[in-house]
């Protein structure tokens, strides 16, 4: 059976960057291991972090479907849409991505979503590890997009106001009484003495920290020449940082 790892938190706050180092802390870590990472951020953009090319999405995808003249003649809907998603699957030596995309012009945003969390449900037992990239607020947690979750990480960043929202992200889902096995904070960009000076907000919130990472000059290096995170020096520091928070909540174990 999979194991599903899930990143949430606010946007800003370095999720998909904790994603992209986790992706290659597992291959690092685990070889021959399948892996299938989603990115169900509309923002889409853990494909760059990777170093993948995606050519679509189940967004796009899902806007063709509804012109009944793509559907070949005598194709039921549905397995012309399931035909059309397997398109959307970037495939690698290493790592499989699947890719939400945006909404496509106006309208709701559930019928995609249902798409998603039953594709991965189809999809994600092919594979060893699933690791998402979850929508910056709370909406992927309420839909209940991902089946289940073997470990949650709330990203927050070294802020207040980060963390009381990361203390959200907590109470919805022992709200909605969640099939959450293991919840772990890992605070971001922090300089000596950030995690202590929060402690009274991180208390508050219920969550236990597993780790902070903190503010690396590479990051921002990497992104503004647009190098993928993926590529990042093991010597770097946050690159050292998740390999110790994976170490931490038992990844590998």
């Amino acid at each position: 059976m999979a194991k599903y790892i899930a990143v949430a938190g606010k946007g800003g706050v370095g999720k998909t960057t904790f994603t992209a180092l986790l992706l290659r802390q597992m291959v690092q870590q685990k070889q021959g291991i399948s892996i299938l990472a989603v990115d169900a951020d509309p923002n889409a953009n853990l494909d760059e972090a990777l170093g993948l090319k995606v050519t679509a999405t189940i967004s796009e995808l899902l806007e063709q479907s509804k012109d009944p003249k793509a559907i070949p003649n005598g194709m039921p809907k549905n397995i012309f849409i399931e035909y059309k998603l397997q398109q959307a699957l970037v495939e690698t030596k290493d790592i499989d991505l699947l890719v939400m995309g945006g909404p496509q012009g106006a309208g709701c945003y559930c019928y995609p979503n249902d798409i998603l969390r039953k594709h991965i449900e189809n999809i994600g037992e092919n594979y060893d590890f699933v690791a998402v990239d979850s929508e910056a607020g709370l909406e992927h947690i309420s839909r209940r997009t991902i089946p289940h979750v073997d470990v949650m990480f709330v990203i927050s960043d070294s802020s207040a106001r980060g963390i009381r929202s990361a203390g959200r992200v907590h109470d919805l889902i022992r709200g909605l009484k969640s099939a959450v096995g293991k919840l772990y904070l890992v605070v971001t960009k922090t300089h000596e003495g950030s995690v202590e000076s929060l402690n009274e907000e991180i208390e508050r919130t219920g969550l236990t920290v597993v780790g902070d990472i903190p503010l690396d000059p590479l990051v921002a290096e990497y992104d503004l020449a647009g190098k993928p995170l993926f590529e990042l020096p093991d010597d770097a520091v946050s690159v050292k940082a998740v390999a110790s928070i994976l170490n931490r909540a038992g990844i590998f174990n």
